[in-house]
């Protein structure tokens, strides 16, 4: 026999939640003791345990207890459905996934559109007091030193697939 705490427990459940599945009548109510506490027995943590596995496979409250209540009802069925409701549920977090790469490849951490350009990029540069054989040189230097980094750093300033291939080669040269 065991106590609302000692069952829960043995189940991984909170009293609460035992307490719960009382309330709503998925559990029978226990025995009591001469001092008015609920007494749980074999059939209880059975039935608990069906509960928990049910509850872990994702079933509804209320599809558990059908399933638990009527022996003849059709448990595969309450299943199969379920499977079906994971399966699109999934498909629809692979849907969010791919939308939000789909923005992470357009925008920022900050949300602002990517608005460097090759253009952009070499302007600065030239700013900067980088010549044309500066800039060559320093992207030698970045391939050399950092060649995936350096072909991400293409990407990002939105030149051609072809162009990079040049400038890469180009510069793996000097």
């Amino acid at each position: 026999m065991w106590t609302v705490s000692q069952l829960a427990r043995r189940c991984g459940l909170s009293r609460s939640a035992l307490l719960y599945y009382e309330s709503i009548g998925l559990l029978k109510p226990p025995s009591r003791t001469s001092a008015n506490y609920r007494r749980y027995g074999d059939r209880d943590l059975a039935r608990l345990k069906r509960i928990c596995a049910y509850r872990n496979a994702g079933l509804k409250l209320t599809d558990i207890r059908g399933i638990l209540d009527r022996p003849a009802s059709d448990a595969v069925g309450v299943l199969n459905r379920r499977l079906v409701e994971l399966d699109a549920e999934i498909e629809a977090l692979r849907a969010h996934q791919r939308s939000i790469l789909q923005l992470l490849k357009t925008t920022t951490s900050l949300g602002r559109k990517m608005a460097m350009t090759k253009e952009k990029w070499t302007a600065i540069m030239r700013g900067a007091g980088f010549s044309e054989e500066d800039m060559w040189r320093w992207h030698g230097e970045f391939e050399r030193s950092a060649g995936e980094e350096h072909q991400k750093f293409l990407e990002y300033l939105h030149i051609s697939e072809p162009e990079i291939r040049t400038i890469r080669e180009r510069s793996a040269e000097s």
